[in-house]
């Protein structure tokens, strides 16, 4: 049997199929499921910037509410034992994961300010976390930030965290920026361990009869592995940091690309939600036995292997495969 074990941020994983961050991740009973189903790791459901900021607000409401009413009130306090706020739920989830599971648990923080991060990031891994993903989910809208401006706040941003923190911190990127490997490695400067790539953004759709913008949200398709496989192949060895790549993960070909690439893990949300997470099981199975296979011992082994510094033409992943491309497809029988 080949061997799958992989490592990530510092972790020995017993494979290199990670949970990403999902509902799946929510409660204790699926976040114990996907041990069972093989996850080697798992990424918790994020805690929302706006989470932190809306419970602070309330809990300062609920602790100032009346002080002016009578003198009494100034020693009045909520039970604040009953007084149950999204993010403490959060860290106690994480604290009963790590009671309740041998596999390492990822905390998730979707963001884009210091602000309460910082403080936060501490918390989570005071809970028991094995190491921390920061998600940098933000669409600028400001014709006034430019992309040096927004580019230097994710680099303050992640080097604040990591200076705060001493578990290893990924960082979670959308694929929308003017030079990806630039930032890769001043993220990486930053102290950043590893690169999650990459973000999906949950676009709007617009309901033309209420005329309201409307939430959706779509699961990924494999046809999504191609932008994430490319730009791994592209920053393997490049960057002084671990690869994640997610986003299209759906079988154990895609898993197997991954690694070829140069990730050191794959994450994988959607296919599960989809299909049950016995998908995780079959998934390392086909993996095994295509290794046996083409006799590939270690995952290690194969790590890299097609990465654009491994190939033998690298322009492949570059601007010469989109002329390419389209020449063998006009060559196709269009009827």
């Amino acid at each position: 049997m080949a061997n799958l074990t992989a490592t990530y941020l510092g972790l020995t994983l017993k494979n290199p199929v990670v949970a990403s961050a999902s509902p799946l991740s929510k409660k204790l009973e699926g976040i114990r499921r996907l041990e069972e189903a093989g996850a080697s790791a798992v990424v918790m459901y994020s805690l929302f910037e706006e989470q932190i900021t809306h419970e602070s607000l309330a809990l300062d409401h609920f602790l100032n509410r009346g002080t002016e009413s009578f003198a009494e009130a100034l020693s009045y306090f909520p039970d604040l034992e009953n007084y149950n706020i999204g993010p403490e739920e959060y860290l106690n989830l994480i604290r009963r994961a790590k009671e309740a599971v041998s596999i390492p648990i990822i905390g998730s923080l979707n963001g884009v300010s210091a602000g309460g991060w910082v403080e936060y990031a501490r918390k989570i891994e005071e809970a028991g976390a094995d190491a921390l993903e920061l998600n940098m989910y933000y669409i600028p809208t400001d014709t006034d930030i430019t992309a040096q401006e927004l580019e230097q706040n994710y680099v303050d941003l992640v080097s604040e965290v990591c200076s705060r923190v001493s578990i290893p911190v990924a960082v979670k990127l959308s694929p929308f920026f003017t030079a990806l490997p630039n930032l890769a490695r001043r993220l990486a400067g930053a102290g950043a361990k590893g690169l999650v790539l990459f973000n999906r953004f949950i676009q709007p759709d617009l309901d033309i009869e209420t005329l309201e913008v409307t939430p959706a949200l779509q699961l990924s398709t494999p046809a999504e592995l191609r932008l994430p496989l490319r730009w791994v192949a592209i920053l393997y060895g490049r960057v002084p940091c671990d690869l994640a790549l997610t986003s299209g993960v759906h079988d154990a070909q895609a898993v197997l690309k991954a690694m070829m690439a140069g990730a050191k893990v794959t994450m994988l949300a959607s296919e599960l939600i989809q299909n049950g997470l016995k998908r995780i099981g079959e998934i390392l199975t086909d993996m095994n036995a295509w290794m046996e296979t083409f006799e590939y011992e270690s995952v290690s082994q194969m790590q890299g292997s097609m990465s654009q510094k491994a190939v033998a033409e690298p322009a492949a992943f570059e601007r010469a495969n989109y002329l390419k491309a389209l020449q063998t497809f006009d060559n196709r029988k269009l009827y």
